[in-house]
């Protein structure tokens, strides 16, 4: 009897680590601009072997893109966490005579969404996203706009935000307000007074923000 309770035993035991080893680690999708682009790798070597952690092709761009592409970045995989991100590219007034990258003109050219339009575009994203996955999802705020940049206004950074957090709040999406502390980080590591965009090490210390809400997430 004793022989054939201690077998019962290593039959369970043995179950139970194969069970553990066959677990697959969560999957974490970041759908967002190139800001989201320069702390993704920080992030992945972060969560590295613990979390996959995949980035949408390219830059999301502005949420026009988004109500394009959004089904198609979820695919049929089974996500734990879609993490999303829109704003600067929507906020960004562009004229096709002005010669600064991107053709940004904020003084002549037109927005690309309005304040109304961006809510009712994440609105869309959200009733799409919201239809096509179980996965928990995140919105991350938009960061800092230094006050030089060429085609964004600073204010409209928060205007913005605003309005994004309303949608999430319709929808019970949890936010991830990071732009108190890109504003930080930019001041000491941005690309300039001029530049939306931050150095390697400004993109690290954005991580550190993106890496410590996912981790209270996952758990």
């Amino acid at each position: 009897m004793l022989k054939i309770k201690i077998f019962q035993i290593s039959i369970i035991l043995a179950l139970s680590v194969l069970t553990a080893c066959n677990e697959s680690p969560p999957r974490i999708l970041i759908i967002g601009d190139s800001i989201s682009l320069g702390y993704t790798p920080f992030v992945k070597a972060h969560f590295s072997g613990n979390a996959e952690i995949f980035h949408n092709p390219g830059n999301a761009q502005h949420t026009g893109t988004g109500l394009d592409k959004v089904a198609d970045w979820l695919g049929e995989a089974d996500w734990d966490i879609v993490q999303i991100n829109w704003g600067l590219w929507d906020l960004c007034y562009r004229h096709p005579d002005s010669e600064v990258q991107g053709n940004r003109d904020k003084v002549n050219g037109d927005i690309t969404f309005s304040l109304e339009d961006y809510e009712a575009n994440l609105d869309s994203i959200m009733s799409i996203l919201k239809s096509k996955t179980k996965a928990k999802l995140i919105f991350v705020t938009t960061s800092y706009v230094p006050e030089n940049e060429a085609g964004r206004f600073m204010e409209d950074a928060q205007k913005y935000n605003a309005a994004a957090k309303s949608v999430m709040e319709k929808y019970s999406v949890i936010v991830n307000d990071i732009y108190e502390q890109s504003a930080k980080i930019h001041k000491e590591y941005g690309l300039g007074s001029d530049d939306v965009h931050y150095t390697k090490e400004g993109y690290k210390q954005l991580s550190e923000h993106i890496i410590d809400f996912l981790e209270v997430e996952l758990n």
